[in-house]
């Protein structure tokens, strides 16, 4: 496996972890996968709102813990947002159409990906967000890796 940090960035705010999201959404091309790692409460709710802002989503995001995918298709291309924490099997994950939505023209952001780390693409983005309460209740780092296996 190969792995390469494209940046590290600190946020002090919920806003600021909302730019982190939008500016990496930004430089998002078709067929990208970001796997989002973190702590329950930890921003990724957040970022993920920020991820589909900066991708020209309008509508309210929210996390799509019971429903497991959400697509939007109003922004620049489509985005396939997943939360896998309640997935049974990966076989669930074929039924819901995982495989179409990464290998598609859009881009797509998996939250609790280390859960399904058996059928993730050879290369994909690691977004990790982590507290740290010693530095203030809302500080979090956000850390970007290229992942090749």
């Amino acid at each position: 496996m190969k792995v390469e940090k494209v940046y590290k960035r600190e946020s002090f705010s919920a806003e600021e972890t909302f730019a982190i999201g939008k500016e990496l959404a930004a430089q998002a091309k078709p067929g990208e996968v970001y796997c989002l790692y973190g702590d329950l409460g930890c921003g990724k709710t957040v970022f993920s709102q920020g991820f589909g802002a900066g991708l020209g989503v309008k509508e309210p995001i929210s996390s799509p813990t019971f429903t497991i995918l959400k697509e939007y298709d109003e922004g620049r291309m489509p985005f396939y947002h997943f939360d896998v924490y309640r997935i049974g099997s990966d076989d669930e994950m074929d039924e819901i159409g995982y495989y179409e939505a990464i290998d598609g023209d859009g881009v797509c952001l998996i939250e609790w990906a280390e859960l399904i780390y058996d059928i993730l693409p050879p290369q994909y983005k690691k977004v990790t967000i982590k507290k740290d309460v010693e530095k203030g209740f809302d500080y979090r780092t956000v850390l970007v890796e290229e992942i090749t296996r």
